[in-house]
């Protein structure tokens, strides 16, 4: 079914809970049935003085639920730590929705890859944008995007972002890019 009669939207939404908490509310969400997606990485934490490796998101208080908006807010109602984010400069206070598209191509990236990185907004400075490329065969078949270009990188890694929210760079196969 298309998003447009279903009424479900990508939602950006925060988590105010710490790192270090047992229970986060990708965990709550994905249990109550919802679809939910946040880049996570596995990183090390120190807990009563012990290291414990644990996968956490990449960006602390960023996640993305698909939804509608009136199942979401009866959950967001009874979870404090649990809040929309918005978009600034806006008149009316409209929680921030990522296009359909947008967020599956996201997810589709770097879930093709062993090992994304993942960069806040604004890290990716536009002398980081490379060559314009298309992705010709592959996991990441007829994707469009720019190389990142780093001085001293070996490989070729292509930037998937949404806008305004979070970037990622997949490394990509030299023998599927075709520069455009």
């Amino acid at each position: 079914m298309s998003e447009n009669t279903t009424g479900k939207h990508w939602f950006v939404m925060r988590d105010l809970r710490r790192r270090s908490a047992k229970v986060l509310a990708i965990h709550e969400l994905a249990d109550a049935g919802f679809e939910v997606f946040t880049p996570m990485a596995e990183m090390l934490l120190n807990v009563n003085g012990r290291k414990i490796r644990r996968l956490l998101p990449v960006i602390q208080d960023l996640l993305f639920v698909h939804s509608v908006k009136e199942d979401l807010d009866r959950f967001v109602e009874v979870k404090p730590n649990l809040q929309y984010r918005y978009s600034h400069g806006r008149s009316v206070n409209e929680p921030t929705i990522v296009r359909h598209d947008e967020m599956e191509r996201f997810i589709k990236a770097v879930s093709s890859s062993d090992a994304p990185r993942y960069y806040m907004p604004g890290e990716i400075t536009p002398s980081m944008y490379g060559r314009r490329v298309r992705i010709v065969g592959g996991p990441l078949d007829n994707y469009e995007g720019c190389l990142l270009s780093v001085r001293g990188m070996r490989t070729r890694r292509l930037i998937v972002e949404i806008s305004g929210l979070v970037s990622a760079s997949v490394e990509v196969n030299p023998d599927f890019i075709e520069f455009v």
